[in-house]
């Protein structure tokens, strides 16, 4: 069904599994976790309903062990709900843990075709986008390392630059835009605002209210799994704040 919303999550509810701490990468990857009785509630979100259209910036907020990377999953598609309904339109790229998808003994230049494969490119796409991938991420003669050699910066700029030419319709990134220089930052978030502009939905999970403040309109604040308030970017950080200030 075509809809003007990218992104629809209604009286969305997850519990807590032998999966709830494992993260997008080990998932991915297939990787299982032995049964925790550590967690203090029994739903890792609860009643979450929001929606997102096409080409907004979205951003999701709230302390460690809010439920943030759980609902990212969710979007993505690596877990599903108990509850609910989560409906994202379109091709969806995901840039959530630094260095899911690359191989540590390869070169940079063979993650790129590595990567760009894991993300659904065809290799003559790869090919013909390798030296804009290569322009982007300003890494030059660094490309024939193994990225076992490469700074979280480095492959920080790497990831970014080859999943934003995935011409994906929604992108999921999460704290990663952290590291590396202010220059290459810049440098992306001046991206996201012109793939945002041209109709791609961006939402973005961080714990810099400076750079979700800069890039989105719109967002979330989770707290114990449950929305604590949403709207616009600009309130939801004002009263994630007030809660911040109030546990201490």
């Amino acid at each position: 069904m075509i809809t003007e919303n990218a992104i629809e999550c209604k009286n969305v509810y997850k519990a807590y599994s032998t999966y709830a701490s494992l993260g997008v990468k080990n998932l991915l990857l297939g990787k299982k976790l032995k049964k925790s009785h550590s967690f203090l509630r029994e739903w890792a979100l609860e009643n979450i309903s929001f929606s997102i259209k096409q080409g907004t910036a979205f951003g999701i907020i709230g302390r460690n062990g809010s439920g943030k990377t759980t609902l990212l999953s969710l979007l993505l598609g690596v877990i599903r709900t108990q509850q609910g309904e989560v409906r994202v339109n379109g091709k969806i790229a995901s840039l959530l843990e630094l260095g899911a998808g690359f191989h540590p003994e390869l070169t940079g230049r063979d993650n790129v075709f590595l990567y760009g494969s894991i993300l659904g490119m065809r290799r003559r796409k790869i090919e013909e986008k390798y030296d804009s991938i290569v322009r982007f991420s300003e890494l030059g003669n660094a490309l024939d390392s193994p990225i076992r050699t490469y700074s979280s910066g480095m492959i920080a700029r790497l990831g970014f630059s080859t999943i934003i030419h995935y011409d994906a319709d929604v992108l999921l990134i999460d704290e990663v835009l952290a590291v590396g220089d202010a220059h290459f930052q810049q440098k992306c978030f001046d991206y996201l605002k012109e793939y945002c502009k041209k109709g791609g939905t961006l939402v973005i999970v961080s714990h810099s209210m400076e750079s979700v403040a800069k890039l989105c309109k719109y967002g979330i604040c989770l707290d114990f799994g449950k929305t604590f308030c949403s709207g616009e970017m600009e309130d939801t950080i004002k009263k994630y704040d007030v809660l911040m200030k109030s546990n201490f």
